[in-house]
């Protein structure tokens, strides 16, 4: 199962130098598109809709992880979820975003190639499960359960000392216990989890510094940065729909530090962004066709991102982001 992931991340960068992960919530409540695809039906729709703007990969999910989400039993995810995963696991490489080890091991007996655990491996199952499939495994950073978090843009500023240094060491502890679970490096993908027990300057200085944790992993980097909360940085009254630019923009940026996973919304439009800066950098100088580095090495030679401003001072924000 993890080949199929990993021949489809190795397809897609040779089309534009990342794979585009379209999603599917297929939720009453998730922040920026509860209940839009719903019904069985709808999500399918969306699924077409999705692999026609051009994503190489869907990610199917059926419980928001919003702030303060109520759980969904396992068996009501299954109820929303499965037909769609072996629906779009016929057309494309499928993941299964859940924090449930049953969920996960019945997406992947029909189809699905992946799991992504946005709990940071807090139930070890998980890892068996995607080790006895063979599947991949796509590993976030996180801390704590989504329904104690009240809302994540009010996460305290200090429960960081170095947010990036932090992440990667507590992101390490979780993949060790990944690890030894039986899961693979070749399987396995480091997604800082933006939103996700962190504030937006927590976030923002992350996405500044993704080409640190690309640099520091030895596996490939995801990213989630789609119509989130801490996006309102740079425009504070910019509701989920309303954060194109800035999503783009976001995905631009890590794709630059070396990312190679982007996990949207907006396919078509973050397909665009992403192919034609290829194209223009590939088709410049030498420095810009470095935009997506063939190793660790090469990462050197990328264009230098502008600096962010830490200090400017941030607005309040509403406890809306997640993962979905």
């Amino acid at each position: 199962m993890a080949k199929a992931f990993t021949s489809a991340l190795e397809r897609a960068k040779g089309r534009r130098g990342v794979l585009i992960l379209g999603i599917c919530n297929v939720t009453p409540d998730s922040f920026s598109d509860g209940g839009e695809h719903f019904s069985a039906r709808d999500a399918c729709e969306r699924v077409d809709a999705l692999i026609g703007e051009g994503a190489d990969m869907i990610d199917v999910g059926g419980e928001s992880s919003r702030p303060s989400a109520t759980p969904v039993s396992p068996q009501q995810q299954l109820e929303r979820v499965l037909e769609v995963v072996r629906y779009a696991a016929r057309r494309v490489p499928v993941s299964i975003d859940t924090t449930n080890a049953e969920v996960a091991d019945a997406c992947l007996e029909v189809g699905a190639c992946a799991i992504n655990d946005v709990s940071c491996a807090r139930d070890i199952e998980m890892a068996r499960v995607a080790a006895r499939r063979q599947a991949a495994y796509f590993l976030m950073h996180s801390r704590g359960p989504q329904a104690d978090m009240v809302g994540f843009s009010a996460y305290p500023d200090d429960a960081y000392g170095d947010v990036v240094v932090d992440v990667l060491g507590e992101w390490s502890e979780a993949a060790a216990r990944v690890r030894d679970a039986g899961v693979t490096d070749d399987a396995l993908v480091l997604d800082p989890g933006l939103g996700f027990a962190k504030n937006a300057r927590h976030s923002a200085e992350i996405l500044r510094r993704m080409a640190e944790i690309v640099s520091a992993s030895s596996v490939p980097v995801l990213i989630g940065a789609s119509r989130k909360s801490f996006l309102k940085t740079w425009d504070a009254e910019a509701e989920p729909k309303e954060r194109l630019g800035a999503s783009i923009a976001s995905a631009l940026f890590a794709v630059r530090a070396g990312v190679k996973l982007v996990r949207v919304h907006d396919v078509r439009a973050t397909r665009q962004a992403l192919e034609t800066f290829h194209a223009l950098s590939a088709s410049g100088s030498a420095a810009g066709a470095a935009m997506v580095p063939a190793s660790q090495a090469d990462a050197a030679d990328t264009i230098a991102p502008p600096p962010l401003d830490t200090d400017r001072s941030l607005p309040a924000l509403n406890p809306e982001s997640g993962n979905a």
